[in-house]
This record gives C-alpha cells, structure tokens and sequence, in this order.
C-alpha cells in the first residue's frame, strides 16, 4: 500500500507536545516524537528515568542505567548540575542534572544496584548577601 501525501491529523499534536516538553525541561534535553517509535528524549538523554527527590537538607538524584557496570560510571558536580556519564554493552549515557539548589559537591554519596543509581548531595547555603535598605 503506498502512503498517500496527506498530512498525518495529529501531526500539530504532537508538535504542541513536543514544544511544551522542551520548555519545561529547559533546554536541557530536547523531545522529539518520531513516525513509528515512542516519543521520548533525544540527544544527551537515552533511556534515562531520573527522580530527583529534595529536603532542606539533601537533594537526592536517583537514575535508572540498567546495562552498566559500577567501575564504568562516571559523576561529577560542581555544586549546581550532577554529570552523569556511563557506557556498557550497547548502552551509553550522558546526562546533565540541574540541581533545585546548590549543593557541596564534596559531600556526594552514591550507590549503584540493579541497575539503579542513587546520588545523595547535601545542600549548601546559599552565599548570596541581603542588603537591607
């Protein structure tokens, strides 16, 4: 059956979708929906779920990286985005966090089980001066 040159109805949908998903991520990851496959993140995110869970003392990042092993992970912080960079197999992943608030980049735990990543900051006060007038 050959595809007739009409435009597809929902074409506009998932356009308005895709516009709304890169604006709530804020540029860090770019949404496409793609004829025929699901939607999801395209460049740097690849088959990451990430939580990013808060208390006012902690910001807790959990990732799901099934497919790696734990030596071949690599994170880095510089106290305001988590950089998550692991490959394995036919897997490879490379994901900028944006942290809710700053964090001591000194302070990271991390665990690695099943495939699951748990990264614990703790929170850093802010350094920023008030001036009253």
């Amino acid at each position: 059956m050959k595809d007739d040159d009409r435009d597809d109805p929902f074409d506009e949908f998932f356009e308005e979708i895709e516009r709304m998903m890169n604006q709530m991520m804020g540029g860090n990851a770019e949404f496409r929906f793609e004829p025929g496959g699901n939607p999801g993140p395209t460049a740097e995110s690849h088959d990451v779920h990430l939580d990013v869970h808060e208390t006012d003392e902690q910001i807790r990042v959990v990732a799901d990286i099934p497919g790696v092993e734990k030596d071949d992970i690599e994170l880095t912080c510089d106290g305001e985005t988590l950089r998550l960079q692991a490959a394995g197999g036919d897997r490879e992943y490379n994901e900028r966090i944006p942290l809710p608030g700053p964090v001591d980049e000194h302070s990271a735990s991390a665990t690695y089980n099943n495939g699951v990543l748990e990264v614990t900051l703790e929170r850093r006060e802010d350094d920023s001066t008030t001036i009253d007038l």
